[in-house]
């Protein structure tokens, strides 16, 4: 026995037999700088539990907890062309999206689903900020068609879920186009006289605001969420003022009229179920409540129980 049996041999065992930890346990918050755990997160909707500042979440994290159960089924959306400008910066347009796809694992920055809300049928679209910063191109326009779309065949609402960073230059003129074409589909719901609602979440910038994202009938913004066209630095280095403190956040917004709502995570579902089923001209929904029976079913278990009641002792 020797110092290398001793000391170096248990060393190296222990080195190699140390059990890996997953880096993604702890979540610091961009606002307080708080560690949160990552399960308490995530059953928290990604909303500090410490300041309530409210954190990046994807449209299928989202309409997990949005849809009843978290059941929803994805809208087909046509798929436009790959690389219609054979556009090229420090990457090949492919070779980005290829890169966010795997990032992601999404198809692109925008996802359609429908499904049950308040036991109410519903679509619902929300885009994916972490994918190319959300950026509206073509996808994204034919997405929203196929929202519309969908909305108009079920009768049921459309609640869109707006972050982006605005039109994707690597489609140049024709993410731009998209602006018209949205404001087409979201016409076609208004002469169905559908509800189209908007949420807007941080950020919402840029031709997404000057398009679909502002044209809804009711508009509710997460708190603190940055809903502008052109950004705070831009405007202050154009005209060369200190803005209002606050200025273009959904508070500032709300106080000045561009918005009906600024609504927590936390309650949106619920703020939801009761704006849409208003907007139908629906009773208030009540948690818990079961499905009446209809029309012979009902009559047929008032029957069976008072058949299966038994009548009462006479004598006693």
């Amino acid at each position: 026995m020797n110092w290398i049996t001793n000391y170096v041999r248990p060393r190296i065992n222990s080195i190699f037999s140390r059990r890996e930890i997953p880096e993604n346990l702890w979540s610091k918050c961009d606002e307080c700088g708080t560690m949160l755990f990552h399960r308490e997160l995530s059953a928290n909707l990604f909303v500090c539990t410490n300041c309530d500042h409210h954190m990046a979440i994807t449209p299928r994290e989202r309409f997990g907890t949005l849809f009843d159960g978290g059941i929803f089924a994805e809208v087909e959306v046509p798929a436009p062309k790959a690389d219609p400008l054979q556009f090229r910066d420090q990457k090949k347009y492919p070779d980005r999206m290829k890169a966010a796809q795997k990032a992601t694992g999404e198809k692109e920055a925008m996802l359609v689903a429908t499904g049950e809300m308040g036991r109410s049928q519903i679509v619902a679209a929300g885009q994916d900020f972490s994918f190319m910063a959300g950026s509206m191109g073509m996808y994204v326009g034919n997405a929203i068609i196929a929202a519309a779309e969908e909305a108009v065949k079920r009768k049921c609402p459309l609640i869109l879920f707006s972050a982006a960073g605005g039109a994707r230059m690597q489609e140049g003129i024709l993410s731009l186009m998209q602006m018209p074409r949205t404001t087409v589909a979201v016409q076609m719901l208004k002469e169905a006289g559908l509800p189209y609602i908007v949420v807007l979440t941080h950020p919402t910038t840029g031709g997404v605001t000057a398009s679909y994202a502002m044209l809804g009938d009711v508009h509710i913004a997460e708190p603190g969420a940055l809903i502008c066209f052109a950004g705070p630095r831009v405007i202050e280095q154009t005209i060369r003022e200190k803005l209002p403190e606050g200025f273009q956040r959904a508070e500032y917004l709300l106080d000045h009229g561009m918005l009906d709502r600024v609504t927590s995570r936390l309650k949106m579902r619920d703020e939801l179920i009761a704006i849409t089923r208003m907007l139908q001209g629906l009773p208030p929904a009540i948690k818990g409540e079961l499905p009446a029976p209809e029309g012979n079913e009902a009559a047929d278990t008032s029957e069976a129980q008072t058949a299966e009641t038994p009548e009462p002792d006479a004598k006693k």
